[in-house]
């Protein structure tokens, strides 16, 4: 175990990281803008918790590197994370002595001819800043945790919450933790670190409902150990095919013994619940949850049209959803229930319709464009409702009503999780028989909307049903891939502080 060090007044820490989650089974690719990088002074503005005046950014001399996150997508192009990374590396480079490194990532970013790109950049990042420095790691818990990544990291946290309602308070977690491990000058932690051989989707294992809820409930047990700084589930991320994805617990604190209990504790718990996951609401073909919807008197029905859900990684522009939608006769007549479908972009299509105005009568074609596996571009004869410029996603948004479905069109494709973001076009989502989002689990104010809601199983880059998607590089045996699998080995694997050799297979 290193030496005690000497504490600090006022510590130096660098902030940088970059996030996405993305899916290989996507054939969407993700280049440099996608992740609007902020640099310097810029990247504090990311976090309210480090605005002028509160009590931790007064904590230390905080200098921001460079971060930039993405909206979930393809994989990162080779070109783009080389453009990325060798900015962040050079910042950090540039910069004066540091104590510590909040390493601000999601654990899910997969790269052109790399595996583990967040270890990849930190072992990068180490070579400039040293081995003395403090690293602390934030993360969703949609990310994937290898060995090295944990080696590399002295603090190691992600959220608990999914839906990530808790994001900010993980981290300002990670931050605070990195402060005071700064400000008391004790050794570096000891890690404890678990692979648990399941891998399901963020659907599954949603913490509104159980066996989640519970399964998560029991990391502020553990925490709350003498000898325990912090404690954390990783469920992974199911939608690429890596050695590292899969359900990872790792605690870290002063005692080892503390930390290993700790570990193997919430890694039983997870474990041992994994036949008990289900999705987070009723499931069922589109065809299906469209007739539960219109047999429902429940107003809005909310419909999770799930496989091409951009904020899991989807391409965002696969037609098949819409496709069904347009075929039911129910709504072809205008007076038919009203749908509003949210989203497909068709930069081409948005055009036309911003050149026509509303009130007009267009027929237009989009989708497909990068995504066409299951369903090709769709061409659609309405009247534009609607026109939005400026969208941060989106950049521009169009509304078609055809019949009684009123289409969102998009020139880049944005995920709608928010009231607003239907009220802004002129759309009353309440007022709606139904509510059709290219999405899995409800966000919160989706979910505080629906009178009733279920998710359709549909086909796309973020496939629910993971068997049929093809996993060849995941490790095995794993659930539920292997469903009659033996129990695995849980046993603690203690991980040595980062200035120390890291040995042993990323088991």
């Amino acid at each position: 175990m290193p030496q005690d060090r000497t504490p600090l007044s006022r510590p130096v820490i660098a902030i940088a990281g970059l996030g996405i989650e993305s899916s290989t089974f996507s054939p969407a690719r993700t280049e440099a803008p996608a992740f609007h990088p902020q640099r310097g002074e810029e990247v504090l503005t990311r976090y309210p918790f480090l605005a002028a005046g509160e009590p931790l950014r007064a904590a230390a001399d905080w200098r921001g590197a460079l971060v930039g996150k993405s909206l979930p997508g393809g994989m990162a192009t080779a070109a783009a994370f080389a453009e990325l990374a060798d900015d962040l590396v050079a910042r950090l480079a540039a910069m004066p002595h540091l104590d510590g490194l909040w390493y601000d990532i999601h654990g899910a970013m997969s790269v052109e001819g790399i595996d583990d790109a967040e270890a990849l950049l930190l072992d990068r990042i180490r070579t400039v800043i040293g081995p003395d420095v403090l690293v602390s790691t934030s993360m969703d818990l949609h990310g994937n945790v290898s060995r090295r990544l944990a080696h590399q990291s002295d603090l190691i946290t992600c959220y608990r919450m999914a839906p990530h309602e808790d994001y900010l308070e993980t981290k300002e977690r990670a931050a605070r933790n990195l402060v005071q491990l700064l400000e008391s000058g004790a050794p570096r932690p000891v890690k404890a670190w678990v692979p648990v051989p399941v891998l399901l989707a963020g659907e599954q294992t949603s913490t509104r409902i159980e066996p989640a809820k519970s399964v998560y409930a029991a990391v502020e047990e553990v925490e709350a150990t003498d000898g325990v700084i912090d404690a954390a589930i990783w469920v992974g991320y199911a939608w690429a095919d890596e050695p590292r994805n899969r359900a990872t617990v790792v605690v870290t604190g002063e005692s080892e013994q503390a930390v290993a209990a700790g570990a193997e504790r919430l890694a039983r718990g997870f474990w041992d619940a994994r036949r008990d996951f289900a999705f987070v609401a009723p499931t069922g073909t589109l065809d299906e949850c469209l007739d539960a919807a219109l047999g429902s008197t429940a107003r809005p029905y909310l419909i999770s049209d799930t496989g091409d859900n951009p904020t899991a990684g989807g391409a965002g522009d696969v037609t098949w959803g819409l496709t069904q939608v347009l075929a039911r006769p129910e709504f072809r007549d205008p007076d038919g229930p009203i749908v509003i479908y949210a989203s497909v972009p068709g930069p081409a299509a948005v055009d036309a319709a911003v050149r026509a105005g509303i009130g007009a009568t267009v027929t237009v074609t989009a989708g497909a464009e990068v995504d066409d596996r299951h369903a090709g571009p769709i061409t659609l004869t309405g009247v534009v409702h609607a026109v939005r410029h400026g969208d941060r996603d989106a950049e521009t948004e169009v509304v078609l009503r055809v019949g009684s479905v009123y289409v969102i069109l998009t020139r880049l494709r944005k995920p709608y999780h928010h009231e607003h973001d239907f009220t802004d076009l002129s759309l009353d989502p309440r007022g709606a028989d139904i509510v059709l989002v290219k999405i899995g689990y409800l966000e919160p104010e989706l979910f505080d909307l629906a009178a009733d809601w279920k998710m359709a199983l549909t086909p796309g880059g973020v496939d629910q049903d993971l068997v049929r998607l093809g996993h060849r590089r995941i490790r095995r045996p794993m659930f539920p891939f292997d469903p009659d699998m033996a129990d695995p080995d849980l046993s603690a694997r203690i991980i040595p502080a980062s200035t120390a050799p890291l040995t042993g297979a990323d088991e």
